[in-house]
C-alpha cells in the first residue's frame, strides 16, 4: 500500500497549502452541505461530524460551517449538488476512483475526461474499477513519533482491523472498518497520538507497481484531478517505490 499511503500524506500537505487560498474551503463546504441532508445534528450524523472536524482542522470560520449545514437541511437556499462516482484508468492500467460533487454533470464529466486524456489515461464505465477498492478508515503515523507496542495496544483495544509497518516510508498504517473509524480516532486523540493522516478512504485490494514516465504521469493525473473544482476525492491503486516517489515533483 506504499503508493496509497504516500499519496494520502502528499494530499494532506497540499490541502494545508490549498487552504491558504480557500480551495479546500470550497470542497469542505460541499461535503458539509451534502452530509447535512441526512440531518443537521453532528452527534447523530457521523458523516457531518467528520466533515465539521476536518473544516475546523483547516480553520474554517464557524459561520461558514453553520451556513453550509443550513443549506444542507434546507433552512437556507443554495446550489443543489449531486454526488457522482467516476472510474477510469491511469498510465499502465492503474485503477482510478473519483468522488465528485457537482451542479452540472455535463461540465464535470467533460472536465474529467479531458484531464484523463492529458495524462495517458481514460475515463471508464461505471463499475470498471470500483470492485478493487474497500471503504476503510486509515491512519498513518511516523515511526519516529510513536512507540509500536503502544500504538498496537491502543489500536487493537479500540477495534482497529489491521496495523502495518511500512519501513521504506517510515510509517505505521492503521486500518479500521469505516463504521469503526470514529471510535479509533477518539482513542488516538484521547491518548495524544499524533497521526499525519486520518480519514475514511478507499483502499485498493491490489496494486500496480509503476516507475519512470508512468509514475510521473500518474502523479500529474492525481494532482490535476484533485485540482478540479468538482472533484472531492481521488483514489488509485498505484505503488511507486518510495525512493522514486521522493524524486518526483507533484
Amino acid at each position: 500500500m506504499s503508493g496509497h499511503s504516500k499519496w494520502a500524506n502528499i494530499k494532506h500537505k497540499k490541502a494545508r497549502e490549498d487552504a491558504k487560498r480557500g480551495k479546500v474551503f470550497t470542497k469542505l463546504i460541499k461535503e458539509i452541505t451534502i452530509a447535512a441532508r441526512d440531518g443537521g445534528d453532528p452527534e447523530s450524523n457521523s458523516r457531518l461530524r467528520t466533515a465539521i472536524e476536518r473544516a475546523r482542522a483547516d480553520n474554517m470560520p464557524y459561520d461558514n460551517i453553520e451556513r453550509a449545514i443550513k443549506r444542507g437541511t434546507g433552512e437556507l437556499e443554495g446550489v443543489n449538488y449531486e454526488e457522482i462516482i467516476y472510474e477510469g484508468y491511469g498510465p499502465a492500467g492503474v485503477a482510478v476512483l473519483i468522488e465528485a460533487m457537482t451542479d452540472n454533470k455535463n461540465r464535470t464529466v467533460a472536465d474529467i475526461r479531458h484531464i484523463f486524456s492529458k495524462s495517458n489515461g481514460s475515463l471508464g464505465e461505471s463499475g470498471c474499477v470500483a470492485w478493487n477498492f474497500d471503504k476503510k478508515g486509515l491512519f498513518t503515523f511516523s515511526q519516529d513519533d510513536v512507540d509500536e507496542d503502544s500504538l498496537m495496544e491502543i489500536a487493537i483495544e479500540a477495534g482497529a482491523e489491521d496495523i502495518k509497518h511500512v519501513p521504506e516510508d517510515g510509517l505505521f498504517e492503521v486500518y479500521t472498518d469505516s463504521s469503526g473509524f470514529q471510535q479509533v480516532k477518539e482513542a488516538f486523540d484521547a491518548k495524544g497520538l499524533k497521526y499525519s493522516f486520518g480519514e475514511i478512504t478507499m483502499v485498493p485490494k491490489t496494486t500496480v507497481r509503476i516507475s519512470g514516465k508512468d509514475a510521473q504521469q500518474m502523479l500529474k493525473l492525481m494532482d490535476s484531478l484533485e485540482e478540479c473544482d468538482d472533484v472531492q476525492n481521488v483514489y488509485a491503486n498505484f505503488d511507486i517505490p518510495s525512493e522514486e516517489m521522493d524524486k518526483l515533483s507533484v
